[in-house]
């Protein structure tokens, strides 16, 4: 297992411009990438949307996860390991349980990021 660490990114509103704004920068195009790595998985994006879907500020228990997925409980772990790695999401230890929440702001970054502006009268 690597033991390597990824950079926290989108802490400040100036992550990133949105992808039709203007082109990224080396560093900005290897923070994001760190980003969608952590999302290319199913399981892991699976597990986004399940953690997500609890709305600002809701959070959801590691043993409400698990049993939506055929995987053993250490590979479920080790996927929000990455997706915490990546800055998407945080946890908290309560008892024996971990509880799983999405950061602040996070979603809504992406989203801009992703978002192309289009001249007014244009549709798609």
């Amino acid at each position: 297992m690597s033991k390597q660490e990824l950079e926290v990114i989108g802490q400040d509103a100036a992550c990133c411009p949105g992808l039709s704004a203007a082109p990224l920068d080396e560093n900005q195009a290897v923070d994001l990438a760190k980003v969608f790595k952590a999302l290319g998985d199913p399981v892991r994006l699976r597990l986004m949307s399940m953690i997500a879907s609890r709305g600002e500020g809701g959070e959801v228990c590691v043993c409400e996860l698990t049993p939506a997925f055929d995987l053993s409980q250490p590979t479920i772990s080790h996927h929000l390991k990455l997706l915490r790695q990546a800055g998407l999401i945080d946890c908290e230890r309560r008892g024996t349980w971990v509880y799983y929440w999405v950061l602040p702001g996070v979603l809504d970054k992406l989203a801009a990021f992703l978002t192309t502006t289009r001249p007014a009268g244009v549709t798609a």
